[in-house]
């Protein structure tokens, strides 16, 4: 698990998140945790966001209202040593539980940004599909689907296929079963999480978003055809 605290004589760097710039990473993940929670992705202080500029990882707090943060609520680690080089001090927060597995897609993926859903859609999916992987095929909305999350986009004959892995008591836990799944589907862009929810990520922060989206579509558009008894895969 990654420490939730700085180790003392560590040189707090504010500036790091201090822009008037609104593509900034401190910038963009509040208001993309406003426009998650309006879609019922962020919920009850559930899901985050991380975006990564170069060497750099931007983390939302753990344990908020998403639709709340601030720029200054915002942690920043070192990419490669997962060093604190910027934690807010007005009041106790922690770095998101979520870390260890936005590190899988920035480790594993090469990924520039990575999203936690608690989609209603996904939890159904988990559901519904007993198997350890979710398929669907023939949808348009396949397109905006990426090989690996990072590579080139799907074509609507492509089957997509996400990995389903089990839920854990605590979020940091799913680490291994995440890095696992990705090793295993290395074409997936995203990996479920039984009654859990989504991970999914892209080469920046609007592939990851795009993708997001679209998963999402997927996963409702699936849960009703299985639903209704028709197949998922294929034409019929």
């Amino acid at each position: 698990m990654t420490p939730q605290v700085a180790p003392a004589g560590t040189l707090n760097d504010h500036s790091l998140i201090q822009s008037t710039d609104e593509l900034h990473p401190a910038n963009l993940i509040p208001a993309l945790c406003r426009n998650f929670y309006k879609l019922g992705w962020v919920t009850g202080t559930g899901g985050g966001i991380s975006i990564r500029d170069g060497e750099k990882v931007f983390l939302a707090p753990s344990g908020v209202q998403k639709e709340r943060i601030e720029s200054r609520d915002i942690f920043v680690l070192t990419l490669s040593s997962r060093s604190f080089l910027r934690w807010p001090v007005h009041k106790p927060l922690k770095q998101s539980a979520c870390t260890p597995l936005f590190y899988n897609a920035y480790d594993i993926r090469g990924a520039g940004a990575c999203i936690h859903t608690h989609s209603q859609h996904a939890v159904m999916a988990t559901l519904l599909w007993k198997e350890d992987e979710f398929r669907v095929s023939h949808q348009e909305m396949i397109k905006g689907m990426r090989i690996g999350g990072t590579g080139t986009a799907l074509s609507y004959l492509d089957t997509l296929v996400i990995p389903i892995i089990e839920n854990t008591p605590d979020e940091e836990d799913l680490r291994e079963g995440m890095e696992a799944a990705m090793k295993k589907y290395p074409d997936a862009p995203a990996v479920l999480v039984r009654r859990h929810g989504t991970y999914s990520w892209g080469a920046d922060w609007e592939k990851a978003k795009a993708q997001a989206e679209c998963l999402d579509y997927l996963l409702e558009v699936a849960v009703k055809m299985r639903l209704a008894g028709m197949d998922t895969v294929g034409l019929n």
